[in-house]
């Protein structure tokens, strides 16, 4: 874990309605070892937002040209359906809870991230809902560090297909 996985990590947490799984391994096929069982990722942060009744795919980059994002999200539209299965399957997740994408990136590179997820949807569409945060966003002074309850959500989620 890096220094600003665990800043992003305290910020979802300080919402008490927000319940936060990191490096939770995302297994398409269950098998007993993830490394054997094909494709698989470990996702910084899986968090479960009880008052959107949204389960987020928590992701936190600040690479100069986001390359490993850019690759882990590319994956993730050719594999949506499956991943949704999996995260269904292995958190027994509510059939009617949805599953998005939370980027935290640096306000820098949100243009460049924006330009990546055009790449990405290929003149389509995303298969996944996402919302982005900067990361200048989540420093530990701008919030409430016990109950960030009432914080105006500040990142809209983008709609995919439906």
């Amino acid at each position: 874990m890096d220094y600003y996985e665990s800043i992003v990590l305290d910020y979802l947490r300080a919402d008490r309605a927000v319940f936060v799984n990191r490096e939770c391994c995302i297994q398409l096929k269950k098998q007993h070892n993830p490394d054997t069982s094909g494709p698989h990722w470990y996702c910084d942060a899986v968090a479960a937002d009880f008052r959107s009744k949204t389960v987020f795919l928590c992701e936190i980059s600040y690479g100069s040209q986001l390359t490993a994002l850019t690759k882990r999200l590319k994956a993730w539209q050719d594999h949506w359906e499956l991943i949704v299965g999996a995260i269904r399957r292995d958190s027994h997740l509510p059939e009617d809870w949805p599953i998005a994408v939370w980027l935290f990136v640096p306000k820098h590179l949100r243009s460049l991230l924006d330009k990546r997820l055009t790449q990405i949807r290929e003149g389509g569409r995303l298969n996944f809902d996402y919302k982005i945060t900067e990361l200048e966003e989540v420093q530990p002074w701008l919030y409430c560090s016990w109950d960030r309850d009432g914080e105006p959500d500040k990142a809209e989620i983008t709609p995919g297909p439906k």
